[in-house]
């Protein structure tokens, strides 16, 4: 009587006789604008579920807006993936509908789903349409750095700077170029958790609607059949987003998010793997950050499944989708390239060898990161003095210091920037350039963080170095003046101090001051239990997977 009274409020008595409850796990919210309109895309999916004969139940679960909360929205993305597992897992949920889009959103549905192992398939909220300014194309993220900088360098007026922001973003939907929140939509759709061709439809398309309604109705098929997310994702379904995010130019966040939700489902997936699968990659979708165009360009030119179909013999061919049929199934079937322009034919890549760069050396023992698709190509081998900051207030403070003693074959050092140093592990690793190298003409120079980047940002930027400052890396020890060698081809990241010197260092009081030591709340729960970069920054006691089983009643 508790579980069906309480819940009847207008709807027939048969809704509770064998039809399945789905719910649509829904990140709508302003504090998250990139994904405001997932109301009404919720209310297209319910009636998919409806017509499926399934019972829809809207279910609003943490949001996490990228642009807006402080100190950064990854402190959080664990915080709810665990809120979420516990929703899905304490209500009478037969399978999900993950609704999402903004940055976090994806991960976080994604790892609660799979540590509660229900039928479930996601629905990206998709990217806005393309701004225009200055009568040339303008994509969220990446020209706020580009123009940001052309303030500092004094060839943009800070008015004018301003005037752009309406041009920037003008429609619903999250970032329109290859950033954290496209390039976890290509991942969601490459590990099989779409319908596929799903990702990228702009969130103003009618289209999204259509496809928000055929979601709802694949959610009731899964349940019927008993798909849960653990037979959809497996070690040949991460092959395959490996093999997507290179192709495309995706975010190095994502590398973070695969290695975390991995670990939820208890698949062996580790840098190494990032490193072997994507080596070899062509990048073929010539999008902002390290292009030209925009998502809504993309979906324009094809889609998704076009760039992929360019890419189809490194797919996996044994990993499925939702649907039941493989990706390379998806694929292979006709999904032509209308502008080569925008996804480049494989003879003629933009280039050769795109995937995510894991680099080692005493200075990242276990591993760092690099977009070679974002960063300049002459600067991909370099030898050169390293500048040091102890924390985000030292740089700002000082990087446009007219006596600083920086140069262009100076290597910007920013640490204290981790999962438990700041705490959260923040977009903060592409440092500006300091003001004197800008009015050099400089616009690029090697920069080396234990923090993350925007997924919209580019540049020559070293990033999620591991173990981080604050856990003990040899970060910490790093001084003014110190050599550092980067060696992309050859994977090396290594700081040249020999051994011995390393050993008699200490961190400086002024690193150590700043790291975060928090008393209370989520914040202490999170610095005490984060794990590093390496394995994806989740929590040691919420990888893995319970099921969705509650033993004990409520009454």
């Amino acid at each position: 009587y508790l579980h069906r009274a309480w819940m009847r409020r207008g709807v027939p008595s048969d809704a509770f006789e064998g039809r399945p409850q789905i719910a649509i796990a829904n990140t709508a919210s302003d504090f998250t604008p990139c994904n405001a309109h997932l109301n009404e895309v919720s209310r297209s999916v319910q009636q998919g579920v409806y017509e499926a004969g399934g019972i829809p139940l809207d279910l609003p679960v943490v949001s996490l807006g990228e642009t807006l909360v402080r100190p950064t929205a990854m402190l959080w993305r664990n915080m709810a993936a665990m809120a979420m597992e516990e929703m899905f897992r304490a209500n009478p949920v037969d399978g999900l509908v993950l609704l999402g889009g903004c940055d976090k959103t994806i991960p976080a549905l994604l790892m609660a789903a799979a540590s509660v192992d229900l039928p479930a398939v996601v629905l990206s909220g998709g990217p806005m349409l393309n701004g225009t300014f200055r009568g040339q194309t303008l994509g969220c993220g990446t020209d706020v750095w580009r123009l940001g900088e052309e303030v500092r360098a004094g060839t943009l007026t800070a008015e004018r700077f301003v005037r752009s922001e309406s041009s920037m973003i003008r429609s619903r939907g999250h970032c329109n170029t290859m950033g954290t929140a496209s390039s976890m939509s290509v991942v969601a759709e490459a590990l099989g958790m779409t319908i596929p061709g799903t990702a990228g439809v702009p969130a103003p398309d009618s289209r999204l609607l259509e496809n928000a309604h055929m979601t709802g109705r694949l959610a009731v098929d899964l349940v019927r059949e008993g798909r849960s997310i653990s037979q959809v994702v497996t070690k040949e379904s991460f092959h395959n987003a490996i093999v997507a995010l290179a192709a495309v130019g995706g975010s190095t966040n994502a590398i973070v998010h695969m290695l975390a939700i991995a670990g939820r489902l208890g698949i062996d997936l580790d840098l190494d793997d990032v490193d072997r699968i994507g080596a070899g990659v062509p990048l073929l979708v010539n999008l902002q950050p390290a292009g030209e165009f925009l998502m809504e360009d993309l979906h324009r030119a094809g889609g998704v499944l076009a760039a992929l179909s360019q890419v189809a013999d490194l797919l996996d061919p044994a990993a499925i989708t939702v649907t039941g049929r493989t990706l390379v199934e998806a694929v292979t079937d006709d999904n032509p390239v209308w502008d080569t322009s925008v996804i480049t034919p494989r003879s003629e890549p933009l280039q050769a060898d795109a995937g995510i760069a894991v680099l080692r050396g005493n200075l990242a023992p276990a591993g760092a990161i690099v977009k070679p698709a974002a960063a300049s190509q002459h600067l991909l081998t370099h030898r050169g003095p390293a500048l040091v900051f102890d924390s985000v207030e030292d740089l700002k403070a000082r990087i446009d210091d007219p006596d600083l003693p920086v140069t262009p074959d100076s290597v910007l050092v920013l640490r204290g920037c981790g999962p438990r140093g700041y705490p959260g592990m923040p977009e903060v690793a592409n440092l500006p350039l300091p003001k004197k190298i800008l009015d050099l003409g400089v616009r690029d120079m090697v920069r080396i963080c234990d923090g993350r980047m925007s997924g919209t940002a580019c540049g020559t930027v070293v990033l999620h170095v591991s173990p981080e400052a604050a856990a003990g890396g040899t970060l910490a020890l790093v001084r003014d003046g110190d050599t550092i060698v980067l060696d992309v081809p050859n994977r090396i990241l290594q700081l040249d101090v020999d051994d011995e010197e390393l050993s008699s260092r200490t961190p400086p009081a002024s690193l150590v001051e700043h790291f975060a030591a928090p008393t209370r709340g989520w914040e202490r729960l999170y610095v005490e239990h984060v794990q590093g970069a390496d394995t994806g920054a989740d929590l040691d006691f919420l990888v893995g997977s319970t099921g969705p089983a509650v033993a004990r009643e409520s009454h």
